[in-house]
């Protein structure tokens, strides 16, 4: 026997009293941590987990399915199963009707939006109306005025364009300004003082360089919100339609940000929402959305973003008799390579996340 296994002995005996019986393990589909392969068979990162555990304990079990998370939730808390192995995150208000082991995976939530569309361009608009780029174009507007009055005070008594009533020459001043600036043709009427001519070629040389630079950073912001997407933070989602799982955790996280939302009971049905464009985005943890949408919604995407921090165990009845060796052996198998080489075939390159 390994010295892991030695290691490993006085808590298989404390798990006795539950191997002496078939253990009920209830879980539900939420790839990939937990689905039914072709042959109608468990498998998962939750369920190779369990697996993996239970055989060290020596536990005998047998896997009883839910549909709904709420369900699940409600078989442990009711002790109609012995433990639960999804992808069931550790919340405080869950904390108070059941128990949880060790945590086995950390995550966050994920946002899915459509690709491209009405919504898509929410971050373009949002550029437009910011108070940076208010605050260029005041700040353009500004210079070509004050360079239009200069133009109007160096020319009025030299120039018929800018002479007569004075805010006719103002006028002028400010139109040949703004056309020099944007080089939106040939500018007439120009200054024939020689202080006129020298702040016009100063002007057409500066304006060149200032509309390149304003072009730019406009280019930039819109490449960098088109990027980060609609959503980038909670605030986001309070002015858009949102959906998420009824009984999920993403629904405490809701309500705490005080964000409405549409519930549905699977995230297919929360998806297929979004895909018909009756919400704008669909919250729900980012592992499973991310799968979700790789494997069946190839017109949605998982904007680059986590909200929220969530741990994902597994969960059992309060008072339970072998959450203690289950603690100890899952923190042993957490270290192996053989947990990394499980998160890699279910994760790829998202194992490390």
């Amino acid at each position: 026997m390994t010295v892991v296994g030695l290691w490993l002995l006085p808590w298989v005996a404390q798990a006795q009293p539950a191997a002496g019986r078939e253990l009920v393990v209830g879980t539900r589909a939420a790839p990939p941590f937990a689905m039914k392969n072709a042959e109608g068979q468990w498998e998962g990162i939750s369920i190779d987990l369990w697996r993996h555990v239970a055989e060290r304990l020596n536990l005998r079990y047998r896997f009883e399915e839910r549909d709904t998370v709420a369900a699940l939730v409600d078989a442990v808390s009711n002790g109609q199963v012995d433990a639960a192995a999804a992808a069931l995150t550790v919340t405080a208000a869950r904390r108070q009707v059941m128990d949880f082991t060790q945590p086995f995976f950390s995550t966050g939530l994920g946002v899915a939006v459509g690709r491209g569309g009405a919504t898509a361009w929410l971050p373009v608009l949002r550029t437009f109306f910011s108070f940076g780029f208010l605050q260029g174009v005041l700040t353009l507007l500004a210079i070509a005025l004050l360079v239009g009055t200069l133009i109007w005070l160096f020319e009025r008594k030299q120039h018929e364009a800018y002479g007569g009533n004075a805010m006719r020459g103002f006028v002028a001043g400010v139109w040949w300004s703004a056309v020099a600036m944007t080089q939106a043709g040939a500018a007439q009427d120009g200054p024939r003082t020689l202080p006129g001519r020298i702040l016009a070629v100063v002007w057409m040389i500066a304006s060149v360089v200032t509309i390149a630079v304003f072009i730019a950073g406009i280019t930039s912001a819109l490449t960098t919100q088109r990027m980060q997407g609609v959503v980038r933070t909670a605030n986001d989602l309070r002015s858009i339609r949102v959906g998420a799982v009824a009984g999920s955790s993403t629904v405490e996280y809701l309500g705490m940000q005080r964000i409405g939302f549409q519930p549905y009971n699977l995230p297919a049905d929360g998806l297929r929402a979004l895909k018909a464009g009756q919400i704008d985005a669909f919250v729900y943890d980012r592992p499973l959305l991310a799968w979700t949408v790789q494997q069946d919604f190839p017109e949605l995407e998982v904007l680059p973003i986590t909200l929220d921090n969530q741990n994902y165990a597994i969960a059992l009845p309060l008072e339970n008799t072998i959450r203690v060796a289950l603690d100890v052996t899952l923190l042993a198998t957490l270290r192996s390579e053989w947990w990394q080489q499980t998160r890699f075939r279910y994760l790829g390159r998202d194992a490390s996340n």
